[in-house]
């Protein structure tokens, strides 16, 4: 099989197929011209096997991912753009890159089977991001918008790990599924309890 066959056999991008054979996790062999080929009957055992053993990666692999997405997407002006962030000054900006990282680490403790640790630091976190966005001035909506730009970076790393890494476990991407929205959800309902008191006390 070619390689745009392979990709269209698997239902990923050709290039996904083309980083797999060249890192050994995908079998395939090279002709004399040097174009890639693979048999069918070692990619269906290749597939039977990522189905029976859910792969699993590294929480400092994914946090990795996520700090290198996030820096593309601030050099790519994403960070600029957003109307939140432009009510914030450099310190306050800081603060907001170092919540990143608390939030990529505190799922890589979630993913790595603490749940019971990462259930309260998501709490933590939610708590933070509620008091970072008052002291700086952001309502509720964009204190909200500013943790869902990380929470889409995080999400988007998540996905890239997974596909690079191989895969092909149901299993393993639903489990890192549930695991990430659980993770998300509990800062997201965090921060909108933490603000809803600081506005209730405010109005004591």
């Amino acid at each position: 099989m070619t390689l745009s066959e392979v990709a269209e056999w698997l239902g990923v991008h050709s290039s996904t197929v083309r980083k797999w054979a060249d890192k050994g996790t995908l079998p395939s062999h090279r002709t004399q011209g040097g174009h890639r080929r693979f048999r069918r009957s070692e990619l269906e055992l290749w597939a039977q096997s990522q189905r029976s053993k859910p792969s699993r990666i590294e929480a400092a692999q994914v946090i990795q991912g996520a700090l290198d997405y996030t820096r593309i997407q601030i050099s790519e002006g994403a960070l600029e753009g957003q109307s939140w962030f432009k009510k914030l000054d450099k310190p306050a900006r800081e603060e907001y890159a170092r919540g990143g990282r608390r939030l990529m680490q505190g799922l890589g403790k979630f993913i790595g089977s603490e749940e019971k640790l990462g259930r309260a630091e998501a709490r933590a976190i939610g708590y933070d991001y509620a008091i970072l966005g008052r002291r700086h001035g952001l309502d509720t909506l964009e204190a909200t918008k500013a943790f869902l730009f990380f929470r889409n970076a995080l999400q988007e790393a998540l996905l890239a790990t997974y596909e690079d890494a191989g895969v092909r476990s149901p299993q393993a991407w639903g489990d890192m599924a549930r695991k990430m929205d659980a993770f998300t959800n509990q800062i997201l309902l965090s921060l909108l309890e933490t603000y809803q008191a600081l506005e209730q006390n405010r109005g004591t």
